[in-house]
């Protein structure tokens, strides 16, 4: 199972159910995927085919979206 959290500028955002327990969003865009941080600070975990432009976008999205995320996160991984 993988929830989308948002969806926005062609990116969409979401978790894997059965993944380590450290705060984090995956980022899925037409041109590949990443993996952001979210703790102990916004940042780039992995990275599969997006340009650094793209990456930008994604972080930028993530940071106005951060709120957001982190209710779905403790949402969905709490029961």
């Amino acid at each position: 199972m993988s929830p989308t959290v948002f969806r926005s500028r062609g990116f969409r955002f979401y978790f894997f159910s059965r993944e380590e327990p450290r705060l984090h969003v995956h980022v899925q865009h037409a041109n590949g995927e990443a993996k952001f941080w979210l703790e102990p600070a916004i940042a780039i975990a992995q990275n599969y085919g997006l340009r650094p432009d793209e990456l930008t976008t994604a972080e930028d999205l993530i940071r106005e979206h951060e709120d957001e995320i982190r209710t779905a996160w403790r949402k969905h991984f709490s029961g």
